[in-house]
């Protein structure tokens, strides 16, 4: 029997989602519940890789069992098993065959960057001190990424990866007060290109770029020609979507 997780974290204390040597991960800590929980060894597989220090609003995951349980007896003994910076927000069964990463038609990101000082805000945005972005440039940009699939060009150096294509079916900025996010949806994305299209996007609003920069950027597939890597706290996995909706 094949059950779903539907989760979120904050991941500002672990090494991003996978399981790695010496390092402390999410699916680590999901492993390591369900299987104390269920009493048998547990592998759970994951919609998505998020990095070191960013956050899932939702991720989906999936794992086999071979009896049926009462799933929210079970979302409840994880979550007190479970430190507070992880939360299970369901379980359920599904077909034998939906897998949660290969049927998987969408992800959404944002980022959240706050223009100037918020003490509260700290560990969920990038806060910067340049308030004199210019937004409309930035979206004129943004909309340039919608005209193209191969986006190596932010991809992180040395990525094992069999293709740098991406379908960018979604990108914009919104400005509301000091709040500042960027919205992206794609049907995958490579390591790091979010923080990277993010911190190529902020030179074009500061002055730095313009429109035609970012079209040569892409078009040369040279990551140093990109620019900077903007730090995680400020990202977030907001949506995985399947064709059939889910709880």
């Amino acid at each position: 029997m094949r059950y779903f997780i539907k989760l979120s974290y904050h991941g500002g204390n672990y090494h991003g989602w996978q399981v790695q040597p010496d390092v402390v991960t999410v699916q680590e800590k999901l492993v390591h519940s369900l299987s104390v929980i269920l009493r048998e060894k547990i592998e759970i597989v994951g919609a998505g890789r998020t990095d070191a220090g960013v956050h899932a609003e939702q991720l989906f995951a999936h794992f086999d069992v071979e009896f049926k349980f009462d799933s929210f007896v079970i979302q409840q003994k994880i979550n007190a098993f479970l430190p507070d910076d992880i939360v299970v927000n369901a379980i359920f069964l599904v077909k034998d065959d939906l897998h949660s990463r290969f049927d998987a038609i969408s992800r959404s990101y944002e980022y959240r960057i706050w223009l100037g000082r918020n003490p509260f805000l700290l560990d969920s945005t990038w806060q910067i001190h340049q308030k004199i972005l210019d937004v409309t440039k930035m979206n004129e940009a943004a909309e340039v990424l919608l005209n193209y699939t191969n986006f190596k060009c932010f991809s992180k150096s040395k990525t094992d990866v069999r293709t740098y294509n991406c379908d960018i079916t979604e990108v914009k900025w919104m400005l509301d007060g000091n709040r500042l996010t960027f919205y992206i949806t794609a049907d995958r994305f490579l390591r790091n290109m979010v923080r990277a299209i993010v911190g190529t996007l902020i030179e074009v609003g500061l002055g730095k770029k313009t429109k035609n920069d970012v079209i040569d950027i892409i078009e040369s597939e040279d990551r140093s020609k990109a620019g900077v890597s903007v730090p995680a706290k400020g990202l977030f996995l907001t949506k995985v979507a399947y064709k059939e909706e889910f709880v």
